[in-house]
Parts: C-alpha cells; structure tokens; sequence
C-alpha cells in the first residue's frame, strides 16, 4: 500500500473537482435510492387509499408524483455531471501524472536506466499509469460515496424508527468493510498476473514491430509469432481468472444483499417504527434496501483493482526512486563559450546492471575496461577525428562529454573547468550532437526544429500575440536553415513547416532526416560540435553533401567525430586510432598515411 503514497499526494491538485465528482456520486446514489423508495411507498400508499372512497379522495397524489419526477430528474442529471467531473478529474491526475514521471525520469542517467529493455520503460510510463486511473475513479469515489450514503441513510431510517436504521445500516456497514478486502485477496494474484502477463505482450509487440525487417531476413517471423500467441494465451488465462473472481464477488455480494434484504422484511413486517401495521412504509424500507444493491456492487470490482494499481505504482516506483548516479552543478553560471576539450587519464568500463560494479571479463575474472588511460586534448577551433573498429569505446567518449555516464577515473575539462562544474542548460547549450540515428517525434516539421532554439523558441512565448508574431519571424529562419541543408523541397506549398512527417519520421527518406539533424545543429550553433557516425548508412554522394554542410558550418568551432571510414579526414587538424579502448597513435591525415600500415592500407582498401 506505501507505493500508492506518492501518487495520492498528487491527488490534492485535483481535489475540487474529485470533491465535486464524489458530491454528484453521493447524490446519483441518493436520488436513485429515494426514487425506488419513494416510488414503492407510492404504489403501495395509492393501493391502500384505493380499498376506500374516502381514503382514495383524500389522499394526496400529487406530491409524490411530483417526487418521483424530481428525483427522476435529478438522478439523470447529477449522474450526466458525475461522469463529466469524475473523468475530468481523473484525465487531469493523468496529465499530471505522467508530467511528475517523465520529471522524475529525465534525470536518471544511462547508468540508472541500465539492463531496462525500451518496450518496459514504455510500459511503465503508459500502461502503469494508465492502471493507476482506477484508484480514484473505480476505487476511492465508490467507497466513500458509498459511505456517505450509507450515512445519510442512516439518519433518514433511524428518523422514522432507529433499532431498524441500526440493523440494516449496520449490516450494510458491515458488508462495506469486510466484502472489499476478501474480494481484495481473492483477486491479488489475478490482477498482478493480468498486469505482468500485459506488460510482457506490450514488450513483445513493441519488438516485434520495431524489428520485423531484420525478424523477417533471418527467417525468424514464425518463431516470434509462437510467442506472441504464448503471451497473448497468458493475457487471456489471467483475464479469464479475473472474470470469474469478478463473477463470483459479485454473486457473494448479490448473497449477502439477499439476506440483508430477507432480514429487513422479517424486522418491519411486525412494525416500523410508529406504524403498526407498517403498510406503505413496509414497502418504502423493503425498496429502499433493494435500491442499496446500485451503491454495494461496484464494490465488488473496486479492491480488485487494487492490486493492480499497487502493482503497477511498485513498478514505476522500482525506476523513479532512483537517485541519480550524474549530477549537475545547477548553482554555478559557467558557460561553455570557447569549445576547448581536455582528457586527462579517462578510466571507465560499465557496471553490472545487478551488482552496479565493473562488468568482469568472462576467462580472466578481471574488470572489463571500456577505456584505459585516455589522454586527449582539443583546442578551441579544432578538428578531430577518432577511428577505430567497432566496440573499441569510442561512443563510449562521446558519452562521458555528454555525461550520460561518469568516468571511473580522470578528468574532462571543457574550457578549462571539470565538467561537473558546469549546469545541465549549460552542457546542452554548449555542445551539440549528431548522432548515428536522428530522433524525430511524431509531430510538425516546425515543433522539430524548434526543439533546437532552447531559450530563443516562440513556444516559449506566453501572450498569443507574442507568439505568432514570433513564429511568423521565427518561420523566416527555419525555411533558410531548410533550403542551406538541402531540404527546399519540403518548403513547397502552403503553411510548409506545419506539415506532419510521422511517427520517427517515417514520412521521410533517411537522407532527408539525417539533413533535419544537420539543420537542428545549425538551429543550436553551440561552440562544440560531437559527430557520432553521422553518415552511417548512407550512399557516399549524400555522405559526402551532409559531411561538407557539416565543415562549412563548423569552421570556427570545436569538432571531434567518430568513424570507422575514412571520409573527410584531410579536413582534420588531427587523427587519433582508437583500439580496445586505447589511443594507439595520431597524427595528420599525412602523417599516419606514411607511418602508420593499418591506417595506410585502411586507406588503400577503402579508395579502391
């Protein structure tokens, strides 16, 4: 029960319109009940008046007609406004949910979120939370609307006769208090084997369809299908426990209504309260009883949903609770302004995601080094190259400038000052990045290229006014960017930039994605620039445009790209081969060509 704690406190933004949907809830019950209530003692009134002339011309039909309206009225109306408000509510403590995670996500860091597989991560940022809707929606607004009810009932019976209200509002106490948590154990397994059985089908489907091309050339599209099918029979056995735990609380719940109800009968059939024989009023307690039957059974599912939200609030607890390995100097106003890069003596190998120490080699049980001993220096204004075969840690280098891991040992300076030193909105300020994958969001081609504005962003403009006149400006800048980078052809047409390329792009050739990466580091214009195989994958006529957009842009500023090929390396002011994690020589594109073999028949191999 802990983990739901901090989800809860978020509950206290929410709290007027939780309020005013628990208000309507109480008073849909209220209104349905004293329309079955008032409807019996009607019938039955109406009956007993008409065995006489006298009684029938006397007694007034109007007011309770005119009753039953009103609450007929009042029932369709505060339910219609109970869902509006309860769904509100609930819609917005998502938002806010999801907002507060991906707070508490964004400063983990690789290290933090090492050995967790994306489709999980997924998972729990969108299935998990969405369990959590049941919390208030399906459990605390039944319960305690329930509550109320069984309170001003109370008060009502115990008005016309109290050792009645007592009994039939004690029984029903009772059933409020001891039914939820039996129906709680009985579906604890189920639903937590419901909630694993989903999140491993969600993972499976996420994979499968993020890799079916490499699934389906290697002819493993069968044995990923078997799986899939596996997983989906295991998510219908668990939603098939579920259904008959529902089933049968239901039934205990229909039971125990039952008897209550038979006990009541057998109680005011001798009297209620002043009425002897009890009459109408026999009628209006037998109903109202009855009628209690609408507020009992979401009961039944309510604290079956409990364990599924416990479950799921454990999950993104495991991740959010994380402290976080890197942390940033957000006091101190340095920024990166030069672009000089300095690494002294870089020791680093990555941890063991279940023992967080150094990942051992398999045959010599020693630390598994990713990089030893790296010493490098890059002045402000250089270009240089690290080449090396794949797995030799030059990633790896990239990673630690852009502190998504911590050196082991060492130091790395930018501007001569530690580069923990510095704030987060000042490393991203400072350096920017392109990758061997350009990540796209599913959106306009404007809201991806504005992401690299930071500060300077219209979005950030608040007066509506403001922020067209902006945009307007702003969208001057973009459609430039676009046609330096080679992508004028998107700029055709009306209202361009608010064109949607799809989710990862997928509206686009790779060419043209890899050109929106070059034109967000042109948008960005930080002093260092980090090139991680940014032409991996593509033919060399479009290498070679990307690499020279790339050069031009970056005349005045700080270059270190990583490669194994060897384009563009007689623009470099210095070449560093890289090999198990070790800088074996450098020099100029020259110089190694006539003292280093490996580089020179590297060279020879790659020209023919």
């Amino acid at each position: 029960m802990k983990a739901l704690f901090p989800f809860i406190k978020l509950f206290k933004q929410q709290w007027f319109m939780m309020c005013v949907g628990l208000l309507l809830s109480t008073t849909t019950l209220m209104a349905g009940i004293g329309l079955l209530s008032l409807s019996g003692w009607f019938l039955s009134a109406t009956a007993v008046a008409g065995l006489t002339l006298v009684t029938a011309q006397a007694f007034n039909y109007f007011t309770p007609g005119g009753g039953v309206r009103f609450l007929s009225i009042m029932r369709t109306a505060s339910r219609y406004g109970e869902r509006l408000a309860t769904h509100e509510a609930t819609f917005k403590l998502l938002t806010q949910l999801r907002v507060w995670t991906w707070r508490k996500l964004l400063p983990l860091s690789a290290s933090n979120l090492q050995g967790q597989r994306q489709g999980d991560l997924l998972n729990r940022l969108v299935a998990d939370i969405d369990t959590l809707d049941h919390l208030y929606l399906r459990l605390l607004t039944p319960m305690l609307s329930a509550f109320l009810m069984l309170l001003a009932m109370y008060f009502f019976v115990a008005w016309i006769d109290a050792q009645l209200a007592l009994i039939l509002c004690g029984s029903l106490l009772l059933m409020w208090l001891v039914l939820p948590w039996l129906f709680y154990f009985l579906g604890r397994k189920p639903g937590v084997s419901q909630l694993h059985n989903k999140r491993i089908y969600r993972v499976q489907v996420l994979e499968f369809i993020q890799g079916i091309a490499e699934i389906s050339l290697f002819g493993a599209t069968q044995r990923f299908r078997e799986k899939l099918s596996q997983a989906e029979a295991n998510l219908l056995d668990s939603q098939r426990a579920m259904a008959n735990v529902m089933a049968f609380s239901q039934a205990l719940l229909i039971l125990c209504h039952g008897a209550v109800v038979v006990l009541i009968l057998y109680l005011a059939a001798s009297g209620v309260g002043q009425y002897q024989p009890p009459g109408a009023m026999l009628a209006m307690i037998a109903f109202m009883v009855l009628a209690c039957i609408e507020m009992l059974l979401p009961i039944a599912g309510a604290f079956q949903h409990l364990s599924s939200c416990v479950a799921a609030a454990t999950r993104i607890n495991d991740v959010l609770q994380q402290t976080p390995d890197i942390t940033f100097n957000e006091q101190s106003t340095a920024l990166i302004e030069q672009g000089n890069i300095e690494f002294k003596g870089i020791n680093f190998c990555y941890p063991d995601a279940n023992t967080n120490h150094c990942t051992k080699n398999d045959t010599e049980g020693e630390n598994k080094s990713i990089l030893t001993g790296i010493n490098l220096s890059i002045k402000a204004g250089e270009k240089v190259a690290l080449l090396g075969q794949t797995g030799c840690g030059k990633s790896t280098l990239l990673s630690l400038i852009t502190r998504e891991w911590q050196a082991n040992s060492g130091q790395i300076l930018v501007d001569d000052l530690a580069i923990e030193q510095y704030s987060q909105s000042a490393l991203t300020s400072g350096i920017s990045v392109v990758s061997q994958r350009i990540y796209l969001f599913s959106g306009t081609l404007r809201s991806n290229l504005v992401l690299a504005q930071q500060q300077n962003s219209p979005l950030n403009f608040k007066n509506d006014a403001q922020r067209k006149a902006a945009q307007d400006k702003n969208d001057i800048v973009l459609t430039a960017v676009l046609h330096k980078v080679g992508l004028g052809a998107l700029t055709q047409g009306d209202h361009p930039l608010d064109a949607w390329i799809g989710e990862g792009g997928r509206q686009l050739s790779g060419g043209e994605q890899r050109r929106i990466g070059v034109a967000r580091v042109l948008l960005h214009d930080a002093p260092i620039l980090l090139l991680d195989e940014p032409t991996e994958g593509l033919d060399k006529r479009t290498e070679r445009e990307i690499l020279a957009l790339l050069f031009e842009f970056a005349q005045h500023k700080s270059v270190l790209m990583i490669s194994h090929r060897l384009t563009a390396m007689s623009q470099m002011d210095n070449i560093y081969l890289m090999e198990a994690g070790k800088l074996r020589c450098s020099g100029s594109h020259q110089t190694l060509l006539k003292e280093d073999s490996y580089y020179a028949s590297l060279h020879q191999k790659l020209s023919d």
